[in-house]
Parts: C-alpha cells; sequence; structure tokens
C-alpha cells in the first residue's frame, strides 16, 4: 500500500538525517524517526478516506434517488483508493454487495460480498445467507464465525446467525448461538425472547429488528405486504379515529 510504504520512507529519511546530519545516537535517532512514520500514516490515510468518504455521500444521494447502477459506478471509483489505504477496496464490496443483494440481484451481489470488509457485519450477513442458500452449510458457519469474531455486540448478527442455524435444522446449535450471544450482551430482549421461543419449540421472532431484519430477505414476500398493508390499515384506523 501506497501509504505504508510513502510513511516509512519518510521514517527512513528522518533516520539517516539524525543520525549521519545531526549526529544523534542509533537509538535516538530511531526513536525520534517513528513519529515521523505515525504522523505521514495518520495524515495520508486520513485525506485517503476523506476522498473516499466524499464518494460515498455522492453514490448515497443516488441510490435515494433510485439511480442504483449510477451509485454503484460512483462508488467502483473509489477503487483507485485501495492501492494507498488498507481496506477500502474491501468496504467498497461491501458496500456494492449490500446494495445489490437489498435490490434482490443476488448474482450480482454474491461476488461483491464474498470480497467484503471483515467488519461490515450487514455484507458479511448477506454473504452467510447466500451460502445457506445454496446448501454451502460450513461456509455458511465459516462466514458467520468471522462476522461475530470482529462484531461482538450486534444483537441482530447474533440473532441471524442463529436463525439460519435452525432454519438448516440445527436448534441445537441455534440455541448455543442465542447463549454466546447473550454473554456478550447481557439482558438483551430479543436475544432472551428467540432462546425462550427454541426451547418451547417455537420459530424465532425476528420482525422486532424491523427494516434491519426485512433487508436480508429471509421473510417471504407474501408476510412482507400483509404486515405492511396491517401498518397501513392501523395507520388508516388512527387518523380516522383522530377526526
Amino acid at each position: 500500500m501506497y501509504n505504508l510504504l510513502i510513511s516509512i520512507g519518510a521514517a527512513i529519511a528522518a533516520f539517516l538525517v539524525l543520525k549521519f546530519v545531526v549526529g544523534l545516537s542509533l537509538t535516538l535517532s530511531l526513536l525520534l524517526a517513528v513519529p515521523f512514520f505515525l504522523v505521514n500514516y495518520f495524515l495520508i490515510a486520513r485525506l485517503v478516506m476523506k476522498k473516499v468518504m466524499a464518494i460515498m455521500e455522492t453514490a448515497n444521494r443516488d441510490l435515494q434517488g433510485q439511480r442504483i447502477e449510477k451509485a454503484v459506478r460512483e462508488l467502483q471509483s473509489a477503487y483507485r483508493y485501495g492501492k494507498w489505504q488498507f481496506y477500502v477496496t474491501g468496504q467498497i464490496n461491501s458496500q456494492i454487495g449490500v446494495i445489490y443483494y437489498v435490490k434482490r440481484d443476488f448474482s450480482n451481489a454474491f461476488p461483491y460480498l464474498e470480497k467484503s470488509f471483515v467488519k461490515n457485519w450487514v455484507a458479511m450477513g448477506m454473504l452467510a445467507i447466500t451460502h445457506m442458500k445454496r446448501n454451502k452449510k460450513e461456509k455458511m458457519l465459516e462466514t458467520f464465525e468471522k462476522a461475530v469474531r470482529w462484531t461482538q455486540k450486534e444483537s441482530l448478527l447474533w440473532s441471524l446467525y442463529a436463525y439460519c442455524v435452525s432454519e438448516v435444522g440445527d436448534v441445537g446449535k441455534a440455541k448455543q448461538i442465542l447463549t454466546r450471544g447473550l454473554k456478550k450482551l447481557p439482558g438483551d430482549e430479543r436475544l432472551k425472547h428467540n432462546l425462550e421461543a427454541l426451547n418451547e419449540g417455537k420459530k424465532m421472532k425476528m420482525r422486532n429488528y424491523g427494516d434491519m431484519w426485512l433487508q436480508f430477505h429471509l421473510e417471504k414476500q407474501s408476510v412482507v405486504m400483509k404486515q405492511q398493508a396491517a401498518a397501513m390499515g392501523g395507520m388508516a384506523k388512527r387518523r380516522i379515529i383522530r377526526k
């Protein structure tokens, strides 16, 4: 990565000047050269990420305007910064993969999700679900384990993991996953309720997570439409009552 190489080069140059021009000792020269590396790395990283964030904001405006392909092209233009800073490429892949997945373009989403940033738990969850739908249970488990290793404080991720495992027929393991989640998030009511549901032989209740849950497309479309119709009906009824 260019940032790392430039920062190392700056530190080496500083060391040589301090040691052979200024005449400081080897140890002192090394100690004083370290800040040159850190400052250079921080400044370049900040500059690069500022440019990446500007591109993401533009892409987000395109998404809000339903200009999906334009948003994807905009994000792809940020790949050039992947040579400058670690993890930029993975984060861009995550964003594009999520966009296609939410759009239900699963075939286009998959290659991006495969190369997504491991700390983007939404993208990792979508990748795990894709493996599940392709009957690759081991890949699904491996992906979820990576996700919870890096994102331990997200209730929906633990429930999503348990839900998928229960869907492939391993309710016992699903209970273990929820128990692990409760150790990381003690007192989380949604994890507690889902564990209780499985203990009682019932299905997990995921609708409490709202739209964040619906974006994973594990609910049947008919169910989602009924929920939306019911919500609209409730809103209309409340407006009539107010009148």
